[in-house]
């Protein structure tokens, strides 16, 4: 297991170099570098829920932030080695989740081999993650971000999550796991930040407007990811 954390490190490494190499300029022209990728989890929930976000998040980033992402979406498993090629992984859905012991395990090592989770509540996943997420860092507790974090204020500005969607009528949260200082996994909830990233006419409530917020918000994240 050292042996593969230590070749993990390296090549998360190696990945988070390419990206720092883009930083102010155009790669647009070059062969895409890295990817993202969706997290496909057990339990029954719909992993594979908000089908043209990612791809539309990468555009953004790629056009507005300089990143050289390829444009088409990664899907890993929990408890695969692969889930160490990602420098960025996003898990969403409205249901349940299931993390076995190992699979716990293996993320536990991505994110501290370099990697970062963001998980984005699609209505209905919060009761069900964070025991899961519980497994994965029994020492962590949720902290939520207040409005002059960094993930707020990297080429566009907010303060704090942007609202897509009302569902209960809470205030939307950014909630962070951090391990030795280091921001590893970001929770989005109450915000529907992913449905914000949708194709335009999705959801009919969204307007052009609250889906740039999106997003921005989401480019903002990316950003911050690669740099911190």
């Amino acid at each position: 297991m050292i042996v593969r954390q230590n070749f993990s490190k390296t090549k998360i490494a190696a990945v988070l170099c390419f990206f720092l190499g883009g930083i102010g300029i155009n790669l647009m022209a070059a062969e895409p570098a890295y990817k993202m990728a969706k997290l496909k989890y057990g339990g029954g929930g719909d992993w594979y829920a908000n089908r043209t976000a990612l791809p539309n998040l990468i555009q953004f980033c790629n056009k507005n932030i300089n990143t050289n992402f390829d444009e088409n979406e990664a899907v890993v498993e929990v408890g695969s080695v692969e889930l160490f090629n990602y420098p960025f992984v996003y898990a969403t859905g409205h249901g349940n989740v299931v993390f076995s012991n190992q699979e716990a395990k293996n993320l536990r090592q991505y994110l501290l081999a370099g990697g970062f989770l963001h998980i984005d509540d699609n209505y209905g996943l919060d009761k069900f993650i964070r025991p899961q997420m519980k497994k994965v860092f029994p020492e962590l507790e949720f902290v939520e971000l207040p409005p002059t974090h960094p993930i707020f204020n990297q080429k566009y500005k907010f303060n704090g999550l942007p609202k897509v969607h009302e569902h209960d009528g809470k205030r939307p949260q950014g909630f962070g796991l951090f391990f030795e200082g280091r921001l590893v996994c970001f929770y989005t909830y109450e915000c529907d930040l992913g449905n914000g990233w949708e194709d335009l006419g999705t959801y009919p409530e969204d307007t052009p407007q609250t889906r740039e917020k999106a997003l921005k918000m989401g480019a903002n994240l990316v950003q911050f990811v690669m740099m911190q």
